[in-house]
């Protein structure tokens, strides 16, 4: 006998936070039927649709399945009972990261509005206190010059040592995901190599293959890949940066190559970002339902982009207020960057993982 063990404060988290009436699923298989995504067999996100109406988060915390949905939103727009399959599966995603957690109460602090003070106020007690022991917790005189005001010993060090530190707790929450996938959906009889499944998987990432194929939401596939190249382009300009103050070039000239690629990058990212709450604010139906944990990221996104570009700004017009900028301009760093295993942007882990192991047991 099959029993069926409901976790019912974990159905109303879900439709607390997707919105959908999950008990007017009538399961007819229309999002599975016309989702480019699912795989042929046990497709999604049909068994998911059920198994969230059961409260069945043993079923859900580790299925790969929930990943591998991009959240186009055609299985949404052709629902007839206006369940909205692809909002479903975004609030599983969500609860998933904060499952897996470590340490736990991270996951909550990024979770909900109301501990968005305290989150704020981490980085700046870190930020400052890691200034006092420097000595440099003071406006500089002179030209403006940053590493004045934080030398570049105290900011790679400390911002590199805590990276670290929070992305190796993520790395036990994601070897438990991992173990979990393993549960869930065992290896079948056609397999691949983990080496070649992560190269079909990167593949796929920077091609945004998967992106082509949803109807419903085309200009969804240009701000992702806008944002997307911007936030990885920038992200080598900063490891340039770093290398080039520990051997005494920086800071970079407006000519400098890796100066240009970085203000275009910042360009990518602010018209990704601007298509993507154009969409939130002004076609709600394609774009979904919209929470707090998306306009988080999105914000968090933006700020931390104007903020670059003000400090830059600072630096060659000599702004008084040049270094205050730069403070503001860290803690956005260390709130996208720290921050990231516990946010949306997780994602990026999470679903590159699950497409590797779809990859490697045949799902996929």
């Amino acid at each position: 006998m099959l029993r069926i063990k409901p976790d019912i404060r974990f159905k109303k988290e879900i439709t607390r936070i997707s919105g959908s009436p999950l008990g007017e699923c009538i399961q007819c298989g229309n999002c599975s039927a016309v989702c480019s995504l699912a795989p042929e067999d046990r497709p999604f996100p049909r068994k998911e649709m059920a198994w969230a109406a059961w409260g069945l988060k043993d079923k859900l915390m580790g299925n790969p399945d929930i990943w591998l949905c991009h959240q186009c939103g055609d299985c949404s727009t052709y629902c007839p009972r206006g369940v909205r399959p692809s909002d479903v599966l975004a609030a599983v995603r969500k609860i998933t990261i904060q499952h897996y957690a470590r340490p736990g109460f991270m996951g909550k602090l990024l979770s909900s509005p109301a501990y968005l003070p305290v989150a704020i106020a981490i980085p700046v007690v870190i930020i400052s206190v890691i200034l006092m022991m420097a000595g440099t917790f003071r406006i500089p005189e002179g030209p403006v010059n940053y590493s004045k005001f934080f030398p570049h010993i105290w900011l790679n060090t400390t911002f590199t040592a805590m990276t670290l530190f929070f992305y190796g707790m993520a790395f036990i929450g994601l070897r438990k995901f991992w173990k979990d996938m393993k549960r869930i959906i065992p290896a079948g009889g056609r397999k691949s190599t983990l080496f070649k499944s992560i190269l079909q998987v990167l593949k796929e990432v920077f091609g945004h293959s998967k992106f082509s194929g949803c109807k419903s939401n085309k200009s969804r596939n240009l701000a992702h890949l806008l944002t997307f190249f911007g936030f990885v382009l920038l992200l080598l300009v900063t490891l340039y940066a770093i290398v080039a103050s520990i051997t005494h070039h920086y800071p970079l000239s407006f000519t400098n190559p890796f100066k240009i690629l970085g203000n275009i990058a910042s360009l990518m990212l602010y018209t990704g970002i601007t298509i993507m709450i154009a969409r939130r604010l002004f076609d709600r139906g394609n774009a979904g339902r919209s929470n707090y944990d998306d306009w988080l990221l999105l914000i968090s996104i933006l700020l931390l982009t104007a903020s670059g570009t003000l400090v830059e700004a600072a630096r060659f017009l000599e702004w008084g207020w040049a270094y205050h900028l730069y403070f503001f301009h860290l803690v956005c760093v260390w709130f996208l960057i720290m921050y990231l295993p516990y946010t949306k942007l997780a994602h990026i882990f999470y679903r590159t993982l699950a497409m590797v192991y779809a990859r490697s047991v045949g799902r996929l």
